[in-house]
């Protein structure tokens, strides 16, 4: 791995360390609330936060171990390291953020769980003091990911991106903004109507909400583990590299694979101009790597195949 991409990697922890320093603090603050008032909302959002927590060590773990030198067990390097951990935040979120919380609703609703009791501004308190807090983690994930959006609408850039890390910070956080939301909706509905059933209903919301967002996020990471080929446009200008030499006289699509965020595996075959000694030849696939890592340095492997397409030539 190069010194550029180690760089890199030890800059992605900004947006994950913040979201975790503030989740740790929201949750304390959440926890508290949630004790003096009795408010499955508040107990579901502290739920929520600590998970979140746990969430961004799990990937902070990943990001570590994704760091790892190339072996001979692992030729490739440890690179989907770093999407199976992702893949492990997204199950957590699902199982024990979006489960508890549900559970916990359920569970006011039918009138199994201790009645609401203390001053409700408790809530209003925490609610306010944390909708700032995620709002500052979210703006801070979100500026880290932007530079990256280019040309395309945010939506699609966050579906495309291939670090999962600055991506589930967004998502994570958005989220939290959103089950924050709710908590205050059943919190507000419930001093106003004196029926407990809206903070029930708002701690469900909140569950759904975690288990929505797991999902997508175990979607993205399946999708990056099994081996997701780098963005069409990098596909497009690879080849478009090797056709413009003077040398070569058709380059096939190129066969990419990401084995991390800045590391990704390329196969190209190409067809030479004939009459070219071997020399002559080494010369030219020395000059499309030098032309391919410029362009794109995160391709850290590549293989240049000429036999494939020799024999199309011949048949």
């Amino acid at each position: 791995m190069s010194s550029s991409s180690v760089e890199n990697k030890q800059e992605r922890p900004i947006a994950v360390y913040g979201a975790m320093a503030a989740n740790g603090v929201i949750a304390v603050a959440k926890g508290i609330a949630a004790l003096f008032t009795g408010s499955s909302a508040m107990l579901s959002e502290c739920i929520h936060s600590l998970v979140d927590t746990a969430n961004e060590g799990l990937l902070l773990i990943g990001m570590k171990r994704a760091t790892r030198t190339a072996d001979q067990a692992h030729p490739f390097g440890y690179g989907k390291e770093l999407y199976f951990w992702s893949l492990i935040v997204a199950i957590a979120l699902f199982g024990i953020g979006g489960g508890l919380s549900f559970f916990e609703g359920l569970t006011h609703i039918t009138g199994h769980a201790p009645d609401e009791r203390g001053n409700v501004m408790w809530n209003y308190a925490v609610i306010g003091i944390a909708l700032i807090a995620e709002g500052i983690s979210w703006t801070i994930a979100l500026r880290e990911f932007l530079p990256s959006v280019k040309d395309k609408r945010l939506w699609q850039a966050l579906r495309a991106a291939k670090d999962p890390t600055t991506v589930t910070v967004i998502f994570e956080d958005s989220a939290a903004l959103a089950g924050l939301l709710f908590a205050l909706a059943g919190v507000y509905l419930t001093e106003i109507t004196g029926n407990p059933l809206w903070d029930g209903i708002a701690s469900m919301m909140i569950g759904l909400t975690l288990a929505s967002v797991a999902l997508l996020l175990a979607y993205e990471s399946r999708s990056l583990l099994i081996g997701e080929a780098a963005d069409p446009q990098v596909i497009e200008s690879i080849r478009r590299i090797a056709r413009e030499d003077a040398d070569v006289v058709e380059a096939g699509r190129p066969l990419t694979m990401h084995f991390g965020p800045d590391e990704v595996l390329l196969n190209l075959d190409v067809r030479f101009r004939s009459g070219l000694s071997s020399e002559t030849i080494m010369g030219v696939v020395d000059r499309l790597e030098r032309g391919i890592r410029d362009r794109h340095p995160e391709i850290k492997r590549i293989f240049i195949e000429a036999e494939s397409l020799r024999r199309e030539e011949e048949t």
